[in-house]
């Protein structure tokens, strides 16, 4: 009797580990999918290209507001 008991608490907690474990391996976020043009004659999906990418703005110096100037002044 008593190891019929056993046997069905350990299937029991077996069963249970396994959905637990199964539930959290491979879970990620959901990632959108990105909208894909139709081509007007075919209606089929058009693969887009690649534009050239824009140079880099060059940094150019911010003049200090009134506020930084008279605080700096005052050091």
């Amino acid at each position: 009797m008593a190891d019929l008991i056993k046997e069905v608490v350990e299937n029991v907690v077996e069963g249970v580990l396994k959905e637990i474990l199964k539930k959290t391996t491979g879970r990620s976020t959901t990632r959108r999918g990105k909208r894909q043009t139709r081509s007007e004659t075919t209606g089929r999906f058009v693969k887009k290209t690649s534009r050239p990418r824009k140079p880099a703005k060059k940094q150019t110096s911010r003049r200090r507001t009134a506020a930084k100037r008279s605080r700096q002044r005052s050091r």
